[in-house]
Protein backbone atom coordinates (compact mmCIF):
# COMPACT_ATOMS: atom_id res chain seq x y z
CA UNK A 1 0.00 0.00 0.00
CA UNK A 2 2.49 2.41 0.65
CA UNK A 3 4.19 2.08 -2.69
CA UNK A 4 1.52 4.57 -4.16
CA UNK A 5 1.85 7.97 -4.04
CA UNK A 6 -1.60 8.74 -3.30
CA UNK A 7 -1.16 7.48 0.13
CA UNK A 8 1.49 9.96 1.03
CA UNK A 9 -0.79 12.88 -0.90
CA UNK A 10 -3.42 12.46 0.48
CA UNK A 11 -2.80 14.29 3.70
CA UNK A 12 -1.92 17.41 1.80
CA UNK A 13 -5.21 16.97 -0.08
CA UNK A 14 -7.15 16.56 2.81
CA UNK A 15 -5.68 19.95 4.17
CA UNK A 16 -5.98 21.54 0.96
CA UNK A 17 -9.79 20.56 1.09
CA UNK A 18 -10.45 21.88 4.79
CA UNK A 19 -8.18 25.31 4.07
CA UNK A 20 -10.43 25.61 0.65
CA UNK A 21 -13.71 25.07 2.30
CA UNK A 22 -12.80 26.99 5.17
CA UNK A 23 -12.11 29.94 3.23
CA UNK A 24 -16.26 29.90 3.11
CA UNK A 25 -16.55 31.29 6.44
CA UNK A 26 -14.75 34.06 6.00
CA UNK A 27 -17.55 36.77 5.04
CA UNK A 28 -19.62 35.45 7.97
CA UNK A 29 -17.15 35.83 10.51
CA UNK A 30 -18.14 38.73 12.96
CA UNK A 31 -19.91 40.98 9.82
CA UNK A 32 -20.91 44.42 10.73
CA UNK A 33 -22.92 47.39 8.74
CA UNK A 34 -20.89 49.81 6.79
CA UNK A 35 -23.03 52.33 5.37
CA UNK A 36 -26.63 51.20 5.66
CA UNK A 37 -28.89 53.18 4.07
CA UNK A 38 -31.24 55.00 6.25
CA UNK A 39 -33.79 57.25 5.26
CA UNK A 40 -34.10 60.70 7.35
CA UNK A 41 -37.26 62.15 7.22
CA UNK A 42 -38.58 65.59 9.38
CA UNK A 43 -41.98 66.64 8.55
CA UNK A 44 -41.56 68.84 11.96
CA UNK A 45 -43.30 72.09 10.87
CA UNK A 46 -42.01 73.67 14.13
CA UNK A 47 -43.81 76.45 16.56
CA UNK A 48 -43.68 79.80 17.21
CA UNK A 49 -42.35 81.31 20.83
CA UNK A 50 -43.45 84.12 22.38
CA UNK A 51 -40.81 86.27 21.75
CA UNK A 52 -41.68 85.80 17.88
CA UNK A 53 -38.82 83.41 16.97
CA UNK A 54 -39.23 80.26 15.03
CA UNK A 55 -38.17 76.50 16.77
CA UNK A 56 -38.18 73.10 14.78
CA UNK A 57 -36.72 70.56 17.11
CA UNK A 58 -36.87 68.16 14.40
CA UNK A 59 -34.36 69.63 12.37
CA UNK A 60 -32.26 70.54 15.38
CA UNK A 61 -32.34 67.09 16.04
CA UNK A 62 -31.98 65.09 12.31
CA UNK A 63 -28.52 67.51 12.02
CA UNK A 64 -27.61 65.81 15.95
CA UNK A 65 -28.00 62.96 14.31
CA UNK A 66 -26.24 63.53 11.22
CA UNK A 67 -23.38 65.26 13.13
CA UNK A 68 -22.50 61.57 15.02
CA UNK A 69 -20.52 60.21 12.21
CA UNK A 70 -16.49 60.73 13.12
CA UNK A 71 -14.44 62.08 10.05
CA UNK A 72 -12.30 59.03 8.08
CA UNK A 73 -13.95 56.33 10.03
CA UNK A 74 -16.54 54.61 7.51
CA UNK A 75 -20.14 54.63 9.55
CA UNK A 76 -22.24 52.44 9.82
CA UNK A 77 -25.14 54.04 8.60
CA UNK A 78 -25.38 56.22 5.81
CA UNK A 79 -27.75 59.13 6.24
CA UNK A 80 -30.18 59.78 3.26
CA UNK A 81 -32.74 63.00 3.78
CA UNK A 82 -35.75 62.76 2.11
CA UNK A 83 -38.18 65.39 2.19
CA UNK A 84 -41.42 62.96 3.05
CA UNK A 85 -42.78 59.82 4.63
CA UNK A 86 -44.14 58.74 1.22
CA UNK A 87 -41.18 59.29 -0.63
CA UNK A 88 -39.53 57.21 2.49
CA UNK A 89 -42.24 54.64 1.69
CA UNK A 90 -41.42 54.36 -1.63
CA UNK A 91 -38.12 54.09 -1.14
CA UNK A 92 -38.21 51.38 1.17
CA UNK A 93 -40.82 49.54 -2.04
CA UNK A 94 -38.02 49.90 -4.05
CA UNK A 95 -35.14 48.36 -1.54
CA UNK A 96 -33.18 51.95 -1.36
CA UNK A 97 -33.63 51.49 2.55
CA UNK A 98 -33.34 49.45 5.17
CA UNK A 99 -35.47 51.74 7.12
CA UNK A 100 -36.78 55.09 7.88
CA UNK A 101 -36.28 57.50 10.69
CA UNK A 102 -39.35 59.85 10.88
CA UNK A 103 -40.05 62.70 12.98
CA UNK A 104 -44.30 63.55 12.22
CA UNK A 105 -45.22 67.11 12.11
CA UNK A 106 -46.21 67.97 15.32
CA UNK A 107 -42.76 66.75 17.24
CA UNK A 108 -41.99 70.67 18.09
CA UNK A 109 -45.48 71.29 19.50
CA UNK A 110 -45.79 67.91 22.05
CA UNK A 111 -41.85 67.98 23.27
CA UNK A 112 -42.86 71.63 24.22
CA UNK A 113 -45.67 70.73 26.09
CA UNK A 114 -43.12 68.41 28.43
CA UNK A 115 -42.71 71.20 30.63
CA UNK A 116 -46.59 72.26 31.09
CA UNK A 117 -48.65 70.14 33.10
CA UNK A 118 -50.34 68.85 30.31
CA UNK A 119 -47.73 67.18 28.56
CA UNK A 120 -48.10 65.79 25.14
CA UNK A 121 -45.73 62.74 24.46
CA UNK A 122 -43.64 63.69 21.53
CA UNK A 123 -43.33 60.58 18.78
CA UNK A 124 -40.56 59.58 16.94
CA UNK A 125 -41.25 56.81 14.33
CA UNK A 126 -39.28 54.24 12.72
CA UNK A 127 -39.73 52.48 9.54
CA UNK A 128 -38.25 49.05 9.38
CA UNK A 129 -37.73 47.25 6.05
CA UNK A 130 -37.74 43.82 6.72
CA UNK A 131 -38.02 42.49 3.75
CA UNK A 132 -35.19 43.81 2.13
CA UNK A 133 -32.81 41.90 4.33
CA UNK A 134 -33.44 40.67 7.95
CA UNK A 135 -29.72 40.73 9.41
CA UNK A 136 -29.90 44.36 7.87
CA UNK A 137 -33.40 45.38 9.52
CA UNK A 138 -32.72 44.00 12.67
CA UNK A 139 -29.09 46.51 13.04
CA UNK A 140 -30.98 48.95 11.62
CA UNK A 141 -33.69 48.63 14.22
CA UNK A 142 -30.86 48.24 16.74
CA UNK A 143 -28.89 50.96 15.71
CA UNK A 144 -32.69 53.58 15.75
CA UNK A 145 -33.12 52.37 18.78
CA UNK A 146 -29.80 53.38 20.48
CA UNK A 147 -30.53 56.78 18.79
CA UNK A 148 -33.64 56.96 20.50
CA UNK A 149 -32.96 55.91 23.29
CA UNK A 150 -29.92 58.87 23.56
CA UNK A 151 -32.43 61.30 22.60
CA UNK A 152 -34.34 61.02 25.44
CA UNK A 153 -31.67 60.32 27.63
CA UNK A 154 -30.60 63.95 26.89
CA UNK A 155 -35.05 65.25 27.22
CA UNK A 156 -35.07 63.58 30.28
CA UNK A 157 -31.95 65.43 31.60
CA UNK A 158 -32.94 68.84 29.97
CA UNK A 159 -36.30 68.65 31.66
CA UNK A 160 -35.56 67.74 35.18
CA UNK A 161 -32.75 70.15 35.01
CA UNK A 162 -35.18 73.10 34.02
CA UNK A 163 -38.17 71.76 36.22
CA UNK A 164 -35.43 71.90 39.42
CA UNK A 165 -34.40 75.49 38.05
CA UNK A 166 -37.88 76.36 38.51
CA UNK A 167 -38.50 74.76 41.50
CA UNK A 168 -41.97 73.80 39.92
CA UNK A 169 -43.47 70.33 41.24
CA UNK A 170 -44.36 67.65 38.92
CA UNK A 171 -47.15 66.62 37.86
CA UNK A 172 -48.81 63.12 37.74
CA UNK A 173 -48.91 63.55 33.74
CA UNK A 174 -45.43 64.72 34.00
CA UNK A 175 -43.89 62.15 36.16
CA UNK A 176 -45.04 60.10 33.76
CA UNK A 177 -43.68 61.03 30.67
CA UNK A 178 -39.89 61.13 32.66
CA UNK A 179 -39.41 57.80 31.88
CA UNK A 180 -39.71 57.79 28.69
CA UNK A 181 -40.60 61.47 27.21
CA UNK A 182 -40.53 60.99 23.49
CA UNK A 183 -42.23 57.88 22.67
CA UNK A 184 -40.29 55.12 19.56
CA UNK A 185 -43.30 53.93 17.32
CA UNK A 186 -41.98 51.00 15.36
CA UNK A 187 -43.28 49.90 12.09
CA UNK A 188 -42.52 47.03 10.09
CA UNK A 189 -42.86 47.40 6.61
CA UNK A 190 -42.44 44.45 3.50
CA UNK A 191 -42.16 42.03 6.59
CA UNK A 192 -41.36 38.68 6.64
CA UNK A 193 -44.01 36.75 8.28
CA UNK A 194 -43.68 33.94 10.26
CA UNK A 195 -43.53 31.49 8.30
CA UNK A 196 -39.97 32.68 5.90
CA UNK A 197 -37.54 30.97 7.88
CA UNK A 198 -36.43 34.10 9.46
CA UNK A 199 -37.05 35.73 6.36
CA UNK A 200 -34.52 32.94 4.30
CA UNK A 201 -37.13 31.63 2.25
CA UNK A 202 -35.39 33.08 -0.76
CA UNK A 203 -31.72 31.08 -0.02
CA UNK A 204 -33.63 28.17 1.20
CA UNK A 205 -35.61 27.98 -2.46
CA UNK A 206 -32.60 28.79 -4.32
CA UNK A 207 -30.73 25.82 -2.91
CA UNK A 208 -32.70 22.33 -4.24
CA UNK A 209 -33.57 24.36 -7.70
CA UNK A 210 -29.70 24.84 -7.88
CA UNK A 211 -28.12 21.32 -7.16
CA UNK A 212 -31.26 20.26 -9.01
CA UNK A 213 -29.98 22.12 -12.25
CA UNK A 214 -26.39 20.66 -11.72
CA UNK A 215 -28.16 17.29 -11.70
CA UNK A 216 -30.67 17.77 -14.78
CA UNK A 217 -27.73 19.31 -16.69
CA UNK A 218 -25.05 16.68 -16.18
CA UNK A 219 -27.54 13.75 -17.10
CA UNK A 220 -28.71 15.70 -20.25
CA UNK A 221 -25.08 15.69 -21.31
CA UNK A 222 -24.28 12.31 -20.40
CA UNK A 223 -27.52 11.48 -22.70
CA UNK A 224 -25.63 13.82 -25.58
CA UNK A 225 -22.46 11.66 -24.68
CA UNK A 226 -23.97 8.34 -25.18
CA UNK A 227 -25.50 9.19 -27.82
CA UNK A 228 -22.63 9.85 -30.10
CA UNK A 229 -23.67 12.59 -32.36
CA UNK A 230 -21.08 13.64 -35.47
CA UNK A 231 -21.29 16.61 -37.76
CA UNK A 232 -22.93 19.88 -37.36
CA UNK A 233 -26.23 18.91 -37.91
CA UNK A 234 -26.99 15.50 -35.48
CA UNK A 235 -24.98 18.06 -32.89
CA UNK A 236 -27.53 21.09 -33.72
CA UNK A 237 -30.55 18.62 -33.62
CA UNK A 238 -29.10 16.93 -29.82
CA UNK A 239 -28.56 20.16 -28.55
CA UNK A 240 -31.98 21.57 -29.52
CA UNK A 241 -33.51 18.52 -27.78
CA UNK A 242 -31.13 19.20 -24.61
CA UNK A 243 -32.70 22.80 -24.56
CA UNK A 244 -35.94 21.63 -24.91
CA UNK A 245 -35.80 18.58 -22.66
CA UNK A 246 -33.84 21.57 -20.34
CA UNK A 247 -37.04 23.26 -20.67
CA UNK A 248 -39.90 21.00 -19.39
CA UNK A 249 -37.60 20.22 -16.33
CA UNK A 250 -37.59 23.90 -15.81
CA UNK A 251 -41.21 23.80 -15.74
CA UNK A 252 -41.30 20.96 -13.13
CA UNK A 253 -39.01 21.95 -10.99
CA UNK A 254 -40.46 25.83 -10.66
CA UNK A 255 -44.06 24.33 -9.84
CA UNK A 256 -43.07 21.33 -7.67
CA UNK A 257 -40.89 23.51 -5.72
CA UNK A 258 -43.54 25.89 -5.41
CA UNK A 259 -45.41 23.20 -4.47
CA UNK A 260 -43.62 21.32 -2.16
CA UNK A 261 -42.15 24.68 -0.34
CA UNK A 262 -45.65 26.32 0.25
CA UNK A 263 -47.70 22.54 0.97
CA UNK A 264 -45.27 20.29 3.09
CA UNK A 265 -42.72 23.02 4.26
CA UNK A 266 -45.00 25.34 5.05
CA UNK A 267 -43.47 28.41 3.28
CA UNK A 268 -45.68 31.29 2.67
CA UNK A 269 -45.87 31.93 -1.12
CA UNK A 270 -48.57 34.79 -1.41
CA UNK A 271 -48.75 34.02 -5.15
CA UNK A 272 -48.02 30.65 -6.38
CA UNK A 273 -48.51 30.47 -10.05
CA UNK A 274 -45.83 33.79 -10.41
CA UNK A 275 -43.27 32.27 -8.17
CA UNK A 276 -43.49 29.04 -10.33
CA UNK A 277 -43.14 30.70 -12.83
CA UNK A 278 -39.77 32.66 -11.42
CA UNK A 279 -38.58 29.42 -10.36
CA UNK A 280 -38.84 27.91 -13.66
CA UNK A 281 -36.96 30.92 -15.48
CA UNK A 282 -34.22 30.80 -12.61
CA UNK A 283 -33.80 26.68 -13.44
CA UNK A 284 -33.95 26.80 -17.26
CA UNK A 285 -31.30 30.01 -16.99
CA UNK A 286 -29.24 27.65 -14.69
CA UNK A 287 -29.68 24.98 -16.42
CA UNK A 288 -28.43 26.71 -19.51
CA UNK A 289 -25.56 28.00 -17.40
CA UNK A 290 -23.89 24.70 -16.46
CA UNK A 291 -25.25 23.01 -19.94
CA UNK A 292 -22.71 25.63 -21.64
CA UNK A 293 -20.01 24.68 -19.24
CA UNK A 294 -20.26 20.83 -19.72
CA UNK A 295 -20.50 21.07 -23.57
CA UNK A 296 -16.97 23.07 -23.36
CA UNK A 297 -15.09 21.52 -20.31
CA UNK A 298 -16.97 18.57 -20.03
CA UNK A 299 -17.33 16.69 -16.00
CA UNK A 300 -14.13 19.34 -15.44
CA UNK A 301 -16.36 22.00 -15.41
CA UNK A 302 -18.73 20.50 -12.29
CA UNK A 303 -16.25 21.47 -9.24
CA UNK A 304 -16.88 25.20 -10.83
CA UNK A 305 -20.65 25.12 -9.92
CA UNK A 306 -20.12 23.17 -6.61
CA UNK A 307 -17.19 25.64 -5.30
CA UNK A 308 -19.36 28.42 -6.74
CA UNK A 309 -22.48 27.12 -3.90
CA UNK A 310 -20.12 26.74 -1.12
CA UNK A 311 -18.54 30.61 -1.55
CA UNK A 312 -21.64 32.06 -2.82
CA UNK A 313 -24.18 30.71 0.00
CA UNK A 314 -22.52 32.75 3.08
CA UNK A 315 -23.17 35.81 0.90
CA UNK A 316 -27.13 35.21 -0.17
CA UNK A 317 -28.04 36.03 3.14
CA UNK A 318 -25.82 38.85 4.06
CA UNK A 319 -26.65 42.26 2.57
CA UNK A 320 -23.90 44.08 0.90
CA UNK A 321 -23.41 46.62 3.48
CA UNK A 322 -22.00 43.76 5.87
CA UNK A 323 -19.03 42.41 3.57
CA UNK A 324 -15.98 43.44 3.07
CA UNK A 325 -14.79 45.76 0.08
CA UNK A 326 -13.34 42.48 -1.73
CA UNK A 327 -16.74 40.63 -1.57
CA UNK A 328 -18.81 43.41 -1.97
CA UNK A 329 -17.07 44.88 -5.08
CA UNK A 330 -15.20 41.65 -6.73
CA UNK A 331 -17.37 38.97 -5.52
CA UNK A 332 -21.23 39.25 -4.68
CA UNK A 333 -21.81 41.33 -8.14
CA UNK A 334 -20.60 37.88 -10.33
CA UNK A 335 -23.12 35.45 -8.24
CA UNK A 336 -25.10 34.21 -10.59
CA UNK A 337 -27.34 33.15 -8.15
CA UNK A 338 -28.41 36.91 -7.43
CA UNK A 339 -31.02 37.85 -9.16
CA UNK A 340 -32.82 34.81 -8.25
CA UNK A 341 -32.21 35.22 -4.66
CA UNK A 342 -33.54 39.34 -5.20
CA UNK A 343 -36.16 38.23 -7.52
CA UNK A 344 -37.45 35.72 -4.68
CA UNK A 345 -37.62 38.74 -2.10
CA UNK A 346 -39.34 40.98 -4.60
CA UNK A 347 -41.96 38.30 -4.71
CA UNK A 348 -42.27 36.72 -1.14
CA UNK A 349 -41.86 40.09 1.08
CA UNK A 350 -42.69 42.99 -1.41
CA UNK A 351 -46.00 41.65 -3.07
CA UNK A 352 -44.65 42.18 -6.74
CA UNK A 353 -45.48 39.69 -9.47
CA UNK A 354 -43.90 37.71 -12.42
CA UNK A 355 -43.26 40.41 -14.52
CA UNK A 356 -39.71 42.04 -16.14
CA UNK A 357 -37.59 42.99 -13.58
CA UNK A 358 -33.73 43.78 -12.85
CA UNK A 359 -33.60 40.03 -11.32
CA UNK A 360 -35.98 38.81 -14.74
CA UNK A 361 -33.73 40.69 -16.74
CA UNK A 362 -30.70 39.37 -15.41
CA UNK A 363 -31.70 35.56 -15.57
CA UNK A 364 -32.91 36.62 -19.06
CA UNK A 365 -29.13 37.97 -20.39
CA UNK A 366 -27.91 34.81 -18.37
CA UNK A 367 -29.47 32.67 -20.56
CA UNK A 368 -28.85 34.26 -23.41
CA UNK A 369 -25.34 34.11 -22.86
CA UNK A 370 -25.07 30.51 -22.28
CA UNK A 371 -27.05 29.58 -24.98
CA UNK A 372 -25.14 31.17 -27.22
CA UNK A 373 -22.17 29.30 -25.64
CA UNK A 374 -24.24 26.53 -25.76
CA UNK A 375 -24.86 26.79 -29.72
CA UNK A 376 -20.97 27.02 -29.92
CA UNK A 377 -20.04 24.09 -28.91
CA UNK A 378 -21.48 22.99 -32.25
CA UNK A 379 -18.29 23.94 -33.86
CA UNK A 380 -15.97 22.67 -31.52
CA UNK A 381 -14.29 19.53 -33.20
CA UNK A 382 -15.19 16.24 -31.82
CA UNK A 383 -11.76 14.22 -30.81
CA UNK A 384 -13.58 11.44 -29.92
CA UNK A 385 -13.25 8.32 -32.84
CA UNK A 386 -16.10 7.18 -34.35
CA UNK A 387 -16.51 3.25 -33.87
CA UNK A 388 -15.19 0.72 -36.19
CA UNK A 389 -18.10 -1.99 -37.43
CA UNK A 390 -17.41 -5.14 -36.02
CA UNK A 391 -16.02 -7.81 -38.68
Amino acid sequence: MFKHKLVFISPIIILAVITLFSLTMIPSVSPSPKELPIALVNEDTGVSLPDQSQVNMGKQMIERVQSQSVPGKVAPVKWISVDSLAKAQKGMKDKDYYAAFVIPKSFSENQLSLQTPKPMSPEIQLYINQGMNSLAANAAGQILDGIVEGVNEGVRTQLLSSLSAGDAKLTVEQAAMIVEPIHKKVVNVNQIGTKSANGNAPVSLFQPVWMASIGGAVLVFFALQKSFLTGRKQKSAGISAAIGIGAIMALLAGFWTTWFANSVIGLAIPNFSDTALFISLAYFTYFLLISAVLSWLGMKGIPIFVLTLFFGLPLLAMPKEFMSSFYQDWVNPWLPMRPMIDGLRDLLFFGKGFEWSHSVEALTFIAIGSLLVLCGSILKKDRRLPEQPIG
